[in-house]
């Protein structure tokens, strides 16, 4: 059958490497077409382009208007702007394909008309791949209000998710706390229609002796002797980096332990200024490095750290996550407390939680992980568990048990 896959992710071939593109390539190896729409925004100075990999693969590469690392204005403007061209794009390329499967994820939530047009016009099942529930993690993080001028933006927004929802043949969470909170927010849909459909890798397995180790650590500058606590992924507000360097201030005179930091966002600057200004002996912040590099860098690290604001009412659940467990070592998830990414490590036994308001907790957890003989089988468990529930897998068949029926 063919599948039409909605995002805002830019990417130009299925052989890189994500969440989606796992995916999809899974649906790729199993026959399927797949047709993309994946945009690419006004700055990098493209014309939209509809690339023909083969007969069974197409990727429209669609301009848009700037989303990311731009004010809150334009990429407002931008994000309104999705819905009529991505129809205008499906409309030119894709008028002679009939989908039987639509496939698309939040963000963005404003895909609800696009959705819509190609499941009346080929009765497709549609599937919406839940990975951000907005506009409410917006609330929680005090960009937007439910009263005032910002709360005129909030209830915009929060009809558009409504409509997506409904849109929605089935909603795919990705775990059980995502399940309850849009069950009990969203009373109005089908419950029936609202499961887990986790988050899903293809592992890549990558094994390297340990005297390449101590080649990379040494070319970070990182003591060989030391527990390694790496973060890697986003550094924006959702991961309460003022917190973050409370918790660093928290284990600086800590000689056992080091914390490299990798990654960007717009609360990288806060963290910069920090190292700058205070020069912790024992972290290091880097930019975002590429795939395969940030891969390595994980492979020669001790232990993978989540970081999420306590603020949030909202259940999140990081996808890199899933790079840790890949590589085979424990997760610290310091994290507010309804998301249950806390309980599925700790349950799992790869893992510790921490709520991300209690830096004592922190410290005490980071001194138990310097001392502890289990970081080996908890990063044994972390590769078991990804087996048994994170795999492509498991998303490819939670979504195709629906045609089954």
């Amino acid at each position: 059958m063919n599948i039409l896959f909605l995002t805002l992710l830019d990417f130009d071939s299925l052989d890189e490497r994500n969440i989606y593109t796992d995916l999809l390539r899974k649906f790729y190896q199993e026959g399927h077409g797949v047709y993309i729409v994946s945009p690419v925004e006004r700055k990098n100075h493209k014309q939209t382009e509809c690339l023909k990999i083969d007969k069974r693969l197409y990727i429209i590469k669609l301009k848009i208007g700037n989303i990311q690392k731009t004010n809150m204005f334009e990429k407002g403007i931008s994000t309104i702007m999705l819905e009529p061209a991505f129809i205008s794009a499906i409309k030119k390329y894709y008028s002679d394909i009939k989908f039987k499967l639509v496939l698309y994820s939040t963000p963005p939530i404003t895909l609800q008309k696009a959705v819509n047009y190609v499941k009346r016009r080929d009765h497709a099942i549609t599937y919406l791949m839940l990975k951000d529930i907005f506009p409410q993690n917006a609330v929680d993080m005090g960009v937007l209000s439910k009263h005032g001028i910002r709360g005129l933006i909030y209830k915009y927004f929060r009809r558009k998710e409504i409509k997506l929802y409904r849109e929605s043949d089935y909603i795919g969470c990705m775990s059980e706390a995502n399940v309850r909170y849009v069950r009990d927010h969203n009373p109005q849909i089908d419950a029936n229609r609202i499961e887990i459909c986790p988050n899903c890798i293809e592992p890549v397995y990558k094994v390297i002796s340990e005297a390449e180790k101590k080649k990379i650590r040494n070319r970070l500058g990182i003591p060989n002797e030391r527990l390694l606590l790496v973060y890697g992924g986003n550094l924006g507000k959702p991961q309460a980096i003022p917190f973050l360097i409370e918790c660093l201030r928290g284990i600086e005179n800590n000689q056992h332990v080091y914390v490299l930091i990798v990654g960007n966002g717009t609360e990288y600057k806060q963290l910069d200024s920090f190292i700058k200004d205070e020069k912790p002996s024992n972290v290091k912040l880097m930019q975002t490095l590429p795939k395969e590099e940030y891969e390595n860098m994980i492979l020669v690290a001790d232990v993978g750290m989540i970081f999420l604001d306590h603020r949030f009412t909202i259940p999140n659940f990081p996808s890199r996550i899933l790079s840790y467990m890949q590589a085979g070592i424990p997760v610290l998830a310091v994290t507010d407390k309804n998301t249950d990414i806390g309980q599925v490590i700790e349950n799992g036994n790869f893992g510790i939680w921490v709520e991300s308001k209690d830096e004592n907790q922190f410290v005490k957890s980071v001194e138990n992980l310097t001392i502890t003989n289990d970081l080996t089988a908890m990063g044994k468990s972390a590769k078991e568990y990804l087996e048994q529930y994170y795999v492509v897998q498991v998303g490819y068949d939670c979504i195709m048990r629906h045609f089954e029926e």
